[in-house]
């Protein structure tokens, strides 16, 4: 796998949802979904400030970002954007890359989140070629981490008391999957 796979920008699709390259026209929407207020409980705080010019440019560059692969999530049914999953931070000497993904008020709670993530995490390695995924979740954040157990993650540590958050310390779960497990899942009943 080289760099240049990371630029293909496909459109994966599941019963739920459809993921897809994002256009400038998702940034509105983004927006919100960023702005809701439990995305910003359970994700980190931006270091920069979200104004509309500078969510147009960040969504309308991600189909040619390289190294990376973001994609919208969205429902089927209606082309609406629920929210986004990303590979991205791809170590091509070790295969790896991190995962992260948000869904917004209008996508929780119906199976999206999980369906988004198993569909870029296969991507990531019947695709991409990718050896590991891993990524980092607070620990008070039980739907998220629920979802990534059953897609196939697995618990690999905590980095305690990280950041402040509602004024108390909160802890990061660090968890990965590896391509022979994700083979061996694959393999069974999803």
């Amino acid at each position: 796998m080289s760099l240049s796979s990371f630029s293909l920008k496909p459109v994966l699709t599941g019963r739920k949802t459809v993921l897809r390259p994002f256009t400038e026209a998702d940034a509105d929407v983004m927006r919100e979904i960023i702005e809701d207020p439990e995305v910003v409980r359970f994700t980190y705080e931006p270091s920069t400030e979200l104004t509309p010019e500078r969510l147009r440019s960040w969504y309308g560059s991600r189909a040619a970002a390289p190294g990376r692969l973001d994609l919208a999530v969205t429902d089927p049914a209606t082309g609406e954007v629920l929210g986004e999953v990303v590979l991205n931070e791809y170590d091509p000497d070790a295969r790896s890359c991190t995962f992260r993904t948000l869904i917004g008020p209008r996508g929780r709670g119906r199976g999206i989140g999980t369906e988004a993530a198993g569909l870029i995490v296969a991507h990531g390695f019947e695709e991409l070629g990718l050896h590991r995924i891993e990524l980092g979740a607070y620990a008070h954040n039980r739907r998220a981490l629920h979802v990534y157990e059953k897609v196939g993650f697995v618990v690999e540590g905590v980095r305690r008391e990280v950041q402040r958050r509602d004024g108390e310390w909160a802890d990061e779960v660090i968890m990965s999957i590896l391509d022979r497990e994700w083979a061996a899942l694959s393999s069974t009943v999803r």
